[in-house]
């Protein structure tokens, strides 16, 4: 059985990592500059980055793949070797996973333009390019893929169908509600849950967004749409507001505030937990604690 499933079946609660972009930006990571440009000039960033999530209690480690469909990275000197670029990074997250036998999911983000009929792009388009790099993910090892970060059915159907045709690891899907309960389309929890639970995937949930209580409130309509469908949850560390010195982003809630709130998830049917932009290794380790019986 695969190993993610076999967790889950086994009724354990399982912690995500932390932010990926927020914390590279903190180690020197450039603006503008793609993160899956690491990916090949400077894995090792990467690999103390995601060990330090393992050492702090993860269970999952994300690849540095957000942004790793062909058409995402054509701001990236290695556009014409995405399908390497994935597999590398997968490479990668397993050598930190490794630390505490823990699992790699692959992350698969929004490809930065809309579908028709409210952009210029065609979805047999996008679902081939989210086939292209589901299979490298899966060839690079990756225990499930990750459908995270979404905002639209259009986009989020051509992702779960392209991966789906040429893999059959485990699918998440985690849409992004940064309008309180809403995503930047208008689409509401409920019907995410409805339509992704039945296409089949393994999770549905949410991640990003605003504050901690609207997550709560995304996790509290999940539940009620399909009361007992496990729940994928990794909040922002609160709404940023930007340091004028370091033209970063800040973060407000401290890893005592994410622990409250992702024993609230879990309480309400969350199986994964973690963090998303904001959330350190320090956070992560808080998490554990929390909903680690």
């Amino acid at each position: 059985m695969n190993k993610f499933l076999e967790r889950l079946k086994g009724g354990e609660i399982l912690v995500a990592d932390g932010a990926t972009g927020s914390n590279l930006q903190k180690m020197g990571l450039k603006p503008g500059k793609p993160p899956e440009d690491l990916i090949i000039d400077d894995p090792d960033t990467l690999l103390k980055l995601a060990r330090s999530f393992a050492e702090a209690g993860s269970d999952i480690i994300l690849t540095c793949t957000f942004g790793g469909t062909r058409i995402r990275m054509k701001d990236s000197k290695y556009q014409d070797r995405t399908p390497e670029v994935n597999m590398r990074a997968a490479e990668i997250a397993r050598k930190a996973a490794a630390l505490n036998n823990g699992l790699v999911a692959g992350s698969m983000g929004p490809v930065g333009a809309i579908l028709k009929p409210y952009g210029p792009l065609e979805p047999e388009e996008v679902k081939a390019m989210f086939a292209e790099q589901a299979k490298a993910l899966a060839e690079g090892g990756v225990d499930l893929l990750l459908i995270e970060t979404m905002f639209s059915f259009e986009e989020t159907t051509a992702a779960f169908e392209g991966a789906r045709s040429v893999t059959e690891l485990p699918m998440v899907v985690s849409f992004s509600y940064d309008r309180g309960t809403r995503t930047m389309m208008g689409v509401k929890p409920k019907d995410v849950m409805k339509h992704y639970s039945e296409m089949g995937a393994t999770l549905v949930g949410a991640n990003c967004g605003t504050t901690l209580e609207n997550m709560e409130a995304v996790v509290r309509e999940y539940a009620a749409t399909a009361p007992n469908f496990p729940l994928w949850v990794k909040p922002n560390a609160g709404v940023p507001h930007m340091d004028i010195e370091t033209e970063q982003g800040v973060y407000d809630m401290s890893p005592e505030d994410m622990a409250t709130y992702a024993r609230k998830y879990v309480e309400l049917g969350a199986k994964v937990v973690g963090g998303c932009c904001g959330n350190t290794p320090e956070h992560i380790a808080a998490i554990v604690k929390a909903v680690k019986i």
